[in-house]
């Protein structure tokens, strides 16, 4: 089995060198893993190890960084990503000492690289299983943990042939699993090494919503009235908003669209024939408008809490956007029918609230209850409260159980 596993992470790396002639991600992706071994001569510790497939997966190991970097401020943080889009975006992190890419996992790369870090403990985050790095962790007695790991019934662990990552798993010296269900699915092939803690990336968000800022003419403009938030939403997405607002009265729309451009936003207002304005451009009198277009970023994480229920776009396109945001201001979510993959608007779907639309008719229908039945409103609203404060406090376990620090 481990024939084949090396097999494919040749074929894999292969497939790297070939595409970087063709693709610009390949290409810097092929480039920085080189630019890689230079910089692992500049690294001194102790070093805390944590790696990150790309951005979304840095989301979730973050809180634990930075929780190390404030508690423990003389550990210094390597961080590692797989891909270029989380590298790219995320090099020059202020609270990691040292960014590089993640060499491909053959045996001798992963003694080479942990020869040359000396990591006191190393943290892999979510999905990321790479069989020599942690093995050659496990062997070197260092420390090595999953953080925020999610286990589904179709991966290769639990399969007939997952021998070889069944040992991988026995090699991690703790996991920090999101839910019963990856506990359940552990237990039945016999690995014990675990704690169900939840997800880290409950924490950020909490912690976001938290320390948001007050956005006065967000305020201003919503005020007392029935408010919608609409996040990340994609032409799909407007289409059904821009109808509902323009055929309802007494009803608000906050919408902040994923691509800002000047030619997108003004698609948004030639389709509008209520008053509108832009954020970056407020009227005096906002209050009278029946529309806020967010034509810009970095605000919608702490816009959310304006409104009275949350439409989160993607779900017609390629998958939703983040759920969680408007969830922990405890808001019923809405989106599209592509959200099956995420696991957080499943479990919002399940417990009451989250909401899935498939056209127009549907969204309509569902709002209207919800600002007729003030009952129905509550009862979804709490439900997605509670769902972001059960699922907080991993980060707090993990420092807890590992550094032995109260957070």
């Amino acid at each position: 089995m481990v024939l084949i596993y090396n097999a494919g992470i040749f074929f894999i790396d292969l497939f790297i060198s070939i595409g970087a002639l063709f693709s610009s991600k390949l290409k810097l992706l092929k480039e920085g893993r080189k630019a890689t071994r230079i910089m692992l001569e500049d690294i001194e510790g102790p070093v805390i190890w944590i790696h990150a497939a790309s951005l979304g997966e840095f989301e979730q190991g973050r809180p634990v960084i930075e929780a190390i970097k404030k508690h423990l401020p003389e550990k210094k943080i390597l961080l590692t990503f797989f891909s270029p889009s989380g590298y790219e975006v995320r090099k020059d992190y202020e609270f990691a000492d040292y960014v590089v890419y993640l060499p491909a996992d053959t045996r001798q790369n992963a003694i080479r690289f942990i020869n040359a870090v000396k990591p006191e403990m190393a943290f892999f985050v979510k999905y990321e299983f790479w069989y020599h790095f942690i093995t050659q962790l496990s062997k070197k007695d260092i420390p090595v943990y999953g953080i925020s790991v999610l286990f589904r019934k179709d991966q290769p662990f639990f399969k007939w042939y997952g021998g070889l990552f069944r040992k991988m798993l026995k090699a991690f010296t703790h996991l920090y699993v999101q839910d019963e269900s990856s506990a359940k699915l552990l237990d039945g092939i016999g690995i014990s090494n675990y704690t169900v803690a939840g997800d880290t990336r409950f924490d950020r968000v909490r912690e976001i919503a938290e320390s948001a800022s007050d956005i006065d003419i967000a305020e201003k403009f919503a005020g007392g009235s029935r408010t919608i938030v609409a996040g990340s939403t994609w032409p799909p997405d407007e289409k059904i908003l821009l109808k509902y607002i323009n055929e309802t009265e007494e009803v608000k729309l906050i919408i902040a669209p994923h691509e800002i451009d000047e030619s997108h936003i003004k698609q948004i207002e030639t389709a509008l024939k209520v008053p509108y304005f832009r954020i970056t451009s407020p009227p005096d009198d906002v209050e009278s408008r029946r529309v806020m277009i967010v034509d810009t970023i970095g605000m919608l994480a702490a816009i959310y809490r304006y409104g009275q229920i949350a439409y989160v776009g993607g779900g017609f396109t390629s998958g939703i956007h983040n759920t969680l945001e408007p969830a922990t201001y405890g808001m019923p979510v809405i989106f599209g029918p592509d959200y099956k993959k995420y696991k957080e608007a499943c479990d919002l779907v399940e417990l009451g609230g989250g909401f899935e639309v498939k056209d127009y008719r549907e969204f309509r229908q569902l709002v209207s209850k919800m600002w007729s039945d003030d009952e129905f409103l509550e009862k979804s609203s709490k439900a997605s409260g509670e769902y972001v404060a059960g699922m907080c406090g991993a980060t707090a376990k993990i420092m807890k159980d590992i550094f032995s620090v109260e957070i």
